[in-house]
């Protein structure tokens, strides 16, 4: 059984949902670890960047290329809209806007009005079929216990490429000058505003480069299922990017990937070992799979909190980082 345990929890912690994930917490750290942007609706980059490609797709026939660049285009539309009313104001205005912003964005394309154009409730399908036949694998089985059938394989293999890709990128950037000044903004806006940069122009950058990480993380999410719901976007997605940030280490390049890793290792492995321990009957009274669900959530928050109070920077980080000024 523990092998079984073992090998569930390794497959979803190096499978197509934990690379979304942390491309998802690698956008939300540039926001919220380098600049200090308040963000608590990354899920609704996450889901702009799902339903451009899908609808472009499924909805319009276009080629797939197209709907990657319509998703992202989305996600900078979004960020301008978002940050044009809020980033000259305080960090919770931002975050009071980008979690309404992101439920908004949910009803929106699960109410029956739309359902020509996002499927309402039911969402769309069938729009991955081209990018599964850039496949480069054979139809079959691939690392061994983990059974991985070709679909996943190639899936999981542009997900991990696209999170490593992306993380050079970021790791480029905040080496460099304009990096530098994020960092600035992060400790003290006034001193960097002193200095004569424009800080708002700065800030609106970072939320754009961020949103468009977070959107891509939402196209590699629905080509994995393959198919696209309203309600993949609920508010707890961004709290779970929050989670993989901070159990990897904030404003560290490798902490967003350290983090999915654990985190989905972590959560597969105890609601398997909790589902497996309700199954037997070991304890009365407690069955369904929602108190699985619920009794794992419990469990993986006791674990973060003791991270917090014995490694509060995370696997990765640094405690100079946490010494913020988020404003």
């Amino acid at each position: 059984m523990i092998e079984t345990l073992f090998f569930d929890a390794l497959r979803s912690a190096i499978g197509p949902t934990a690379a979304s994930y942390a491309l998802l917490a690698v956008g939300l750290n540039l926001h919220f670890g380098y600049t200090g942007l308040l963000n608590f609706g990354q899920v609704g980059y996450m889901l702009v960047g799902a339903y451009g490609l899908s609808i472009t797709v499924a909805v319009f026939g276009g080629p797939l290329w197209l709907g990657l660049i319509v998703g992202m285009l989305a996600a900078v539309v979004l960020s301008i809209i978002l940050g044009a009313p809020t980033l000259r104001l305080r960090a919770d205005y931002l975050a009071i806007t980008t979690i309404a912003a992101s439920e908004i964005l949910r009803f929106l394309v699960r109410n029956t009005g739309s359902d020509d154009l996002t499927g309402s409730v039911f969402g769309l399908r069938q729009f991955a079929g081209e990018f599964y036949d850039w496949s480069p694998f054979a139809p079959g089985e691939y690392l061994g216990p983990l059974g991985f059938n070709a679909n996943r394989m190639w899936v999981t293999l542009v997900g991990w490429g696209l999170v490593a890709a992306l993380s050079a990128m970021v790791w480029t950037l905040m080496r460099s000058p304009w990096g530098r000044v994020l960092r600035s903004i992060r400790e003290d806006e006034d001193a960097a505003r002193s200095l004569g940069k424009n800080v708002f122009l700065y800030k609106m950058q970072s939320l754009i480069i961020g949103g468009v990480i977070g959107a891509i993380g939402g196209m590699v999410f629905v080509l994995a299922l393959q198919n696209v719901t309203p309600d993949m976007f609920l508010p707890q997605v961004t709290f779970f990017a929050f989670a993989i940030m901070i159990l990897g280490g904030t404003s560290t390049v490798l902490g967003p990937t350290a983090g999915a890793v654990l985190f989905w290792f972590l959560l597969t492995g105890l609601q398997s070992g909790i589902r497996g321990v309700v199954d037997a009957g070991v304890i009365p009274g407690i069955t369904g799979g929602q108190v699985v669900g619920a009794v794992s959530l419990i469990a993986v928050g006791l674990l973060l909190m003791l991270l917090m109070v014995f490694r509060p920077q995370g696997i990765l980080g640094d405690r100079e980082e946490l010494r913020l000024d988020v404003s």
